[in-house]
This record gives C-alpha cells, sequence and structure tokens, in this order.
C-alpha cells in the first residue's frame, strides 16, 4: 500500500508540474524523436477489460481529494487538455504500465483505469480515442493530459493545451465494477 501511495504521489507531481516553454512550442526537449510517425499511429480500440484495483481508489493529490468513478458508463465534460511527452517516456502510470508517448494514452483524475474516452478538440473538431491509463492533470483549469501523439493528432502540440470535449466509451462486455 506505502508503494502505490508513493507511486501516485510521484506521477502527481509529475502531471502537475508546470514545464518552461521552449521555442517550438516544446517543453524541456519534451518533443518526439526524429523518427515518429505520428500521423499514422492509430487511436486505440475500446475493448472491455478489468478496472485496476488500486488505481480507482479514492486518493489525495496536490491538496486536493479525488474519487474516481468505479463503474465505466455515461461521462461527458468540456474542459482544456494537455499533453505529456518525453520527459516521462517509460515513466510508470498509475495502471502500474509504462507511459509510451507514442501511443494513445491520456491521464484524468477521476475516469476508471482502464477506460476509453473520445477527446475532441472543439477549436478543429479533430477527434481522436485514448484508452485512460494514468492519473492526472492536477494543474487547475485543465480537465485530461494526452500522450505526445494524441495531442499532435488533435492538432495542439505548439499550443501546448486546448479546449476539448471528453465522452467516454462504453466497450461491449465492459466491466460494471473493480476486479
Amino acid at each position: 500500500m506505502r508503494h502505490v501511495a508513493l507511486a501516485l504521489a510521484i506521477l502527481a507531481a509529475g502531471c502537475s508540474s508546470t514545464p518552461e516553454k521552449r521555442a517550438g512550442g516544446y517543453y524541456k526537449d519534451d518533443g518526439p524523436g526524429d523518427s515518429a510517425k505520428l500521423a499514422s499511429i492509430p487511436d486505440a480500440v475500446p475493448r472491455a477489460e478489468p478496472l485496476h484495483r488500486y488505481a480507482n481508489r479514492p486518493y489525495e493529490a496536490m491538496g486536493r481529494k479525488y474519487v474516481p468513478l468505479t463503474r465505466v458508463g455515461v461521462f461527458k465534460q468540456r474542459g482544456s487538455a494537455s499533453w505529456y511527452g518525453k520527459r516521462y517516456h517509460g515513466s510508470l502510470t498509475s495502471s502500474g504500465e509504462k507511459y509510451d508517448m507514442y501511443k494513445m494514452s491520456a491521464a484524468h483524475p477521476i475516469l476508471p483505469i482502464p477506460s476509453y474516452a473520445r477527446v475532441t478538440n472543439l477549436a478543429n473538431n479533430r477527434s481522436v480515442v485514448v484508452r485512460i491509463n494514468d492519473r492526472g492533470p492536477f494543474h487547475s483549469g485543465r480537465a485530461i493530459d494526452v500522450s505526445y501523439a494524441a495531442a499532435y493528432k488533435l492538432g495542439f502540440i505548439a499550443q501546448g493545451n486546448a479546449q476539448v470535449e471528453i465522452e467516454q466509451i462504453v466497450p461491449a462486455g465492459a466491466p460494471l465494477a473493480q476486479r
């Protein structure tokens, strides 16, 4: 249990930091390597998965309490999206998986882990499907952190953030409770 609390604290610090902006829109060398073929990365494919036993428990981050949803169901939210990239590439997520900036994934403070969501950039109507496998963002005013690949496909890499709509996807046979 102590390891779970420590992991959540580390992740909270990572997702909540305010990096310094550099020329070109990247943060502290957070952009991709030269070989990235971002446009060809496929969306996450929603499938029924058992919910993670520990990642969906109530928690506290940055002095605020969160109670994650323990059911996959109807959920819609509008808010600000940001992205995280190379700086966290390979780090463990709240689900215990390694973060991969080239996969279609995201961090959300309360959506079940794992679950799937359609994220739509309200400025350009671009849309992607991501797998929620991490907690965050914990920065005031942000609703979701998406992977670098997802932000690229949504068209807001240079800006760093965008106003989005988040809609949870309920796959057939989705679990209705934690395992």
